[in-house]
């Protein structure tokens, strides 16, 4: 008997030692559930009639911030970006050898006509040029002895004379041949195509096998678009135009990229308007200061000029508060604390800017 209760003194600590962490992990748990009520539990406005508790009073802060435009408009080709390759001698497309996508260099060859009928010219203005040639010998031959004839007193004058006139005739046509041979070097020269610049090929009109009429106008055979040949359009209202100035910095993003900021440069302003609906707009031209691969034509854009600098008036961001009838702050009157409708504008990391309802000498509660 005695050795039983013993038994049971002797275990009595051991049971207690074993349960006594179970009580304390549930007082943990119940304090760490309260301090994360205290924070993360909604701060409670202050009563109908009763002032706040401020941790700290503060002025406004007048910041520097940059007067801008905001429009949209579109990603286009420069002026003079696009070329159209044509072909300057008619005949068959005996070798194309680009298709739509293709990259080409400047000077690559896109294609080339059949050559055989220019090769067929020249030749033939070659012979002339031989044929002229022994014409103006002989001609020469003959005014030289006709000199002779007339010193001696055997020919008349005017004989002698039209002599000469030959051999100027004889001279002009011999001319007239070595200058056709020269034009029909250049058109053989002509039947092969090449890429006048480099670029990304965006269509082709002729295909191999097809004949080709330059007669009136020179066909077209491919259209080249030079690499990174792109600007930014933008239509500015006229109510903003007068403060768009050349040079004015742009940031822009387009739909496909949303969260890709670009930059650009305005270049220029169209002097005519540009009237949508009954609204006078302006376009602005800007230059990319950067073209990643991904920018295309005919992109939508939104653009934001930067026209220049404006001083605004701001406050700690947990100075203002709000609720149903609009946002406000708390000004410091005597040892009081009165509430302050105000209008906000632009937001920083950690400010707010206030456009109406407070002076830069005025005092604001912060209450955390």
């Amino acid at each position: 008997m005695a050795a039983g209760v013993s038994d049971l003194w002797a275990e009595a600590p051991a049971t207690r030692r074993r349960r006594w962490p179970a009580w304390l992990s549930l007082a943990l748990l119940l304090a760490a559930a309260a301090i994360a009520g205290r924070l993360w539990w909604p701060r409670r406005a202050p009563a109908p009639g009763a002032e706040p508790v401020m941790a700290r009073w503060v002025s406004p802060v007048e910041r520097e911030l940059p007067r801008t435009v905001t429009t949209s408009g579109t990603v286009r080709l420069r002026d003079g970006a696009q070329v159209r390759v044509g072909s300057q001698v008619s005949g068959i497309v005996t070798q194309l050898n680009v298709a739509v996508g293709s990259e080409v260099e400047a000077g690559a060859v896109i294609a080339r006509i059949d050559p055989r009928p220019l090769e067929d010219r020249l030749r033939q203005a070659q012979t002339q040029v031989a044929l002229d040639t022994v014409q103006l010998g002989k001609a020469r031959r003959d005014q030289q002895r006709g000199q002779a004839l007339l010193e001696g007193g055997l020919v008349p004058r005017q004989q002698a004379e039209d002599l000469e006139w030959a051999v100027h005739t004889a001279q002009a046509e011999l001319d007239t041949a070595r200058a056709a041979v020269t034009a029909a070097q250049t058109d053989l020269a002509y039947s092969v195509i090449r890429a006048p610049v480099s670029g990304t090929v965006a269509s082709v009109s002729t295909q191999q096998g097809e004949t080709v009429a330059a007669a009136f106008a020179a066909p077209t055979f491919v259209t080249i678009v030079q690499p990174r040949a792109l600007e930014l359009d933008g239509l500015v209202d006229e109510t903003d135009i007068g403060n768009v100035r050349p040079g004015d910095a742009v940031t822009f993003t387009v739909e496909t990229f949303p969260d890709r900021l670009l930059r650009a440069q305005v270049t220029r302003i169209a002097p005519a308007a540009v009237i949508i609906s009954g609204v006078v707009n302006y376009s602005v031209i800007a230059r990319l200061l950067e073209t990643p691969r991904f920018l295309r034509a005919d992109m939508t854009a939104n653009l934001t000029i930067r026209t220049g600098t404006r001083t605004a008036v701001t406050v700690p961001s947990a100075a203002v508060e709000r609720d149903g009838a609009g946002n406000f702050v708390w000004l410091e009157r005597g040892n009081a604390a009165v509430r302050q409708p105000v209008a906000i504008g632009e937001r920083g990391a950690d400010w707010t800017e206030i456009t109406s309802g407070l002076g830069p000498s005025a005092r604001i509660g912060v209450e955390h």
